[in-house]
């Protein structure tokens, strides 16, 4: 999911783009339904009119669902195809693979150990290739790297394989030289940390994420989960405002971490509303579609 974020920077996280509801819609239900035989295989593929239905819970209207699908279409991230005579559309290859990595940040939730060591990325770009400058950049921010200087980015070890796979794959490897390290000198490393991380943003995005999903956590913890389309709605927008913040942050060494870091409380209560709401939002979806939902998320 590195490359779908666009829940907006300020403001309610639950206000994402139709776009980016429909990438979690595919990311939690798609993989593993029934499709259209053929290249690629049958993994991802919904119709597109169980997704405009699915989004209308969403408060998601029929032409922005066809205009954000076309749009994601021309990005190479879902590919049309149809089945028994219903329209439909299908993940990539790419979009399957960008979604893999998407689960193991978001569900699994590395964190680092202090021995573990740090991942070096050193890189320069000429300069009439800016723009894959701009594209390594970000890639490496949604990788979970602090920038040291200029050219020299850093994130815990854990990440080295990762980041080796998504480079190589968005064709960006022949700029960049990977190295693992260990800190040596001179300075505190937690006060080092803070300069090569802007963990006071990081921290407001996890408090704005918190200001909404608490009192849904509050409403929806002792009574019984809602049912339907609510818990299918709730959820969505749930993992959409959360996927992003996996991505943002270094998966830092707790003896690093500021004090009062509301990462931890955050963690806690999107784990809560996954429970809470998984299985009655993957039951809406079954009636909705009429296929076996698969198990992600």
């Amino acid at each position: 999911m590195t490359t779908f974020t666009e829940a907006p920077e300020s403001g309610d996280p639950w206000l994402a783009q139709p776009r980016a509801l429909i990438v979690t819609t595919y990311g939690l239900y798609a993989r593993d339904m029934a499709g259209p035989a053929g290249p690629g295989g049958t993994a991802g593929w919904l119709s597109v009119a169980s997704l405009i239905r699915l989004l209308a819970c969403l408060g998601v209207d029929e032409p922005a669902v066809r205009s954000s699908v076309s749009r994601l279409k021309q990005r190479g991230v879902l590919e049309p195809r149809r089945s028994g005579g219903a329209a439909g559309y299908a993940l990539s290859a790419r979009g399957l693979a960008i979604l893999a990595e998407g689960d193991e940040r978001i569900f699994g939730r590395p964190r680092a150990r202090l021995a573990d060591g740090w991942v070096l990325a050193v890189f320069s770009v000429p300069e009439p290739q800016r723009h894959r400058r701009h594209e390594l950049r970000s890639r490496l921010t949604w990788l979970g790297f602090g920038t040291v200087s200029a050219g020299v980015w850093i994130a815990p070890a854990h990440v080295a394989a990762q980041a080796a796979g998504v480079l190589q794959r968005e064709g960006l490897s022949s700029y960049v030289t990977l190295f693992r390290a260990d800190y040596q000198a001179f300075g505190d490393l937690r006060d080092q940390v803070g300069r090569w991380w802007d963990l006071g943003r990081l921290q407001r995005l996890y408090q704005a994420f918190l200001d909404t999903a608490g009192p849904l956590l509050a409403r929806w913890g002792e009574a019984a989960p809602p049912a339907g389309g609510e818990a299918f709605a709730g959820y969505v927008r749930a993992l959409t405002a959360w996927r992003r913040l996996p991505f943002l942050d270094p998966g830092l060494p707790a003896e690093l971490l500021p004090s009062g870091w509301n990462g931890l409380a955050a963690d806690e209560v999107f784990a809560a509303l996954r429970g809470r709401l998984a299985s009655p939002a993957r039951a809406h979806v079954l009636a909705v579609t009429g296929s076996a939902p698969g198990v992600t998320g």
